[in-house]
């Protein structure tokens, strides 16, 4: 169950009269987490068995439910990770990594779907599992509905991936008060709008993305004053290079060419996580694989994994000094820089952060909660009132087509937002009554270079000698680098107006009948997804028995093993059967019997660390 929480340290309850209130989230590709601020003091918000973060995983079971975080990696359906890669994206964008993502992509047009048991799902509603997940923990939590959030989205998430970011918090019945800046919500749990002054770097290095930004803080403003970074690298890629270092070991140990199954892949690049974490700490390590049904013991040494990492973590130094430049700063400028992203744990990366920006980084806040927590903050500050301005930035210019194909910038990258700019522009041909305004977002010259946004026609320019036409066209970008834009043509007031999604983004009818289904259907969801999680919960009873009883067997009677088998056989057939009220009652006796078991495993392994050592060494 979950922790007390109205005990001193956990999670702090709102009062019984705030009708609003608001979490943050911080959306991740590799884990995401919930939290809450009351009274200036964020905390991050466990689940039910303790764990603050919850792995971005969705697994879509052949019952039909659909289960997210920790229960997702047991489940035996398909299962979806890093799915924040794909936010955002059209079906030729993910043409060039496509090979590298653990998922089907399915053929379509528009907007990228993948294959899940023959559906063809969008990344918006994959995420909209997640999310769903993440105020379920909120509102048990807190024992309170929730249906506002701030959630986080690396700074170099473009208008795309923003707006489909906004849409999955609309499918999980969430209104989105603010998307911010990941960079931004880190330094806002570090207090640096608190009376600080002077320019920070925050460098964030998640699973699947990287974001660097310089911030200025000056008389209470909190501005960006650049960003960049690549939704292309992060901790996922060093456990693949792990993954293949293993592999390699493998087959010149085996002599012949391996060819390990899907499972054998995942569970490779588990063990390769796992190795990259206990290098962290430890020079080199030993590891148990199984490649093609054989078992091996792979080696890895610190020297060796960061040879793997390095030039992933040069290109995040390059990216870091690009954004130097564009903000007008050179390193010795900088006070402090703060780390974000469970990746940053690596020595590697502290030593070469310090060393392109000038500074031992700062590393008070565990790494992967720092973001949850400024989100929180400013979910506080937008139901409560704060005293912080937040002066974030675009980060890719955004413009129109013009004539040839050529791209006019109209806002560019790194300015301030929220934002209005206008720019006046005119016809090319004697009596042209309409244009269509293609908008635009990147930093190249040809529009065929950059991502395409959106187009609408102006219609009803009076017929004029080329270039007599004013046609006024006006971009506006809201604090959450959302973009809106409009046409005037000045002599008529003809006007046309179009609130940017891409082509392949959802359109509001179609948001409405996911939303229409989910209530419609939402008992029998409900049902079958608590059905899912008890067959979860007893598998993992299951696997955690067989485990012990095959280390620690001698620590049961003859009589006990066979009570435990017994009921453990019990438990396995009604995993067959669909009554969740069966399972929950035999995994209940299952747990029961073996209690004692447990207690004499740590009492065993207790006296064993103990066992040669004085009492007062204790």
């Amino acid at each position: 169950m979950l922790l007390q929480i109205h005990e001193p340290g956990q999670t702090p309850l709102p009062h019984e009269n705030d009708d609003e209130i608001a979490i943050g989230i911080d959306l991740g590709t590799t884990n995401s987490l919930v939290a809450f601020a009351k009274d200036g003091k964020p905390e991050v918000m466990a689940d039910e068995q303790g764990n603050f973060l919850h792995p971005s995983i969705v697994s879509y079971l052949e019952n039909g439910a659909v289960v997210t975080g920790h229960a997702a990696k047991i489940g035996n359906g398909q299962v979806i990770s890093s799915i924040k890669r794909l936010m955002g994206k059209g079906a030729g964008d993910v043409k060039k990594i496509s090979g590298q993502l653990p998922y089907k992509i399915a053929a379509s047009e528009g907007m990228v779907r993948l294959d899940i048991g023959g559906k063809k799902l969008t990344p918006v509603e994959i995420s909209s599992e997640i999310l769903k997940s993440l105020k379920k923990i909120a509102e048990k939590a807190l024992s309170k509905e929730i249906s506002k959030a701030v959630i986080t989205v690396p700074a170099y998430f473009d208008d795309s991936a923003r707006t489909a970011t906004r849409d999955a918090a609309r499918l999980a019945g969430m209104e989105v008060l603010r998307l911010v800046n990941e960079p931004t919500a880190a330094a806002l749990a570090y207090g640096l709008d608190k009376g600080a002054e002077g320019i920070y770097a925050i460098y964030d290095l998640g699973g699947g993305t990287f974001d660097i930004s310089i911030l200025k803080m000056e008389k209470g403003v909190f501005q960006v004053l650049a960003t960049g970074g690549t939704i292309e690298i992060g901790g996922d890629d060093f456990d693949r290079e792990v993954a293949e270092i293993f592999l390699w070991q493998c087959r010149n140990i085996s002599g012949s060419s391996l060819n390990p199954s899907e499972l054998e892949l995942k569970e490779l690049l588990k063990t390769a996580r796992k190795a990259k974490e206990y290098l962290s700490e430890n020079e080199d390590g030993e590891f148990a694989v199984t490649i093609s049904g054989q078992k091996f013991t792979a080696k890895i040494s610190r020297t060796e994994l960061e040879k793997a990492m390095q030039p992933y973590i040069s290109a995040t130094l390059d990216i870091s000094e690009q954004v130097l430049v564009d903000a007008d700063v050179t390193r010795d400028e900088i006070k402090g820089v703060v780390l974000v992203g469970g990746s940053t744990r690596a020595p590697l990366v502290r030593a070469y952060v310090k060393n392109i920006l000038g500074k031992e980084p700062l590393i008070d806040i565990d790494p992967d909660k720092v973001v949850a927590e400024g989100a929180a903050l400013q979910a506080e500050g937008l139901t409560r009132g704060s005293d912080n301005l937040l002066l974030d930035v675009i980060p890719l210019s955004l413009g129109l087509e013009t004539m040839g194909g050529l791209v006019e910038k109209v806002i560019h990258r790194n300015t301030p937002i929220p934002v209005s700019k206008a720019q006046e522009f005119t016809t090319y041909q004697d009596g042209q009554t309409g244009m269509v305004i293609h908008v635009v977002q990147g930093e190249r010259e040809m529009t065929q270079q950059n991502r395409s946004l959106a187009k609408f026609e102006l219609k009803n320019i009076p017929a004029m000698k080329a270039g007599i036409a004013r046609i006024k066209v006006v971009f506006a970008v809201d604090a959450d680098g959302l973009l809106t834009v409009s046409a005037l043509e000045e002599t008529t007031g003809t006007r046309q107006t179009i609130e940017v999604k891409p082509s392949y983004g959802l359109s509001h009818e179609e948001i409405k009948e996911m939303l229409y289904a989910s209530m419609e259907h939402g008992r029998d969801d409900m049902a079958m997804r608590l059905l899912a999680e008890a067959k979860i919960e007893a598998q993992r009873l299951i696997i955690a028995l067989d485990s012990s009883i095959k280390d620690d067997s001698d620590l049961l009677s003859t009589s006990e093993l066979s009570d435990i088998n017994r009921l453990k056989n019990k438990l396995q057939e009604s995993l067959q059967g669909e009554d969740r009220e069966l399972i929950l009652a035999n995994n209940k006796k299952l747990e029961e019997i073996s209690t004692d078991f447990a207690s004499n495993i740590m009492n065993k392994h207790i006296a064993a660390s103990l066992k040669g050592r004085r009492i007062e060494e204790c």
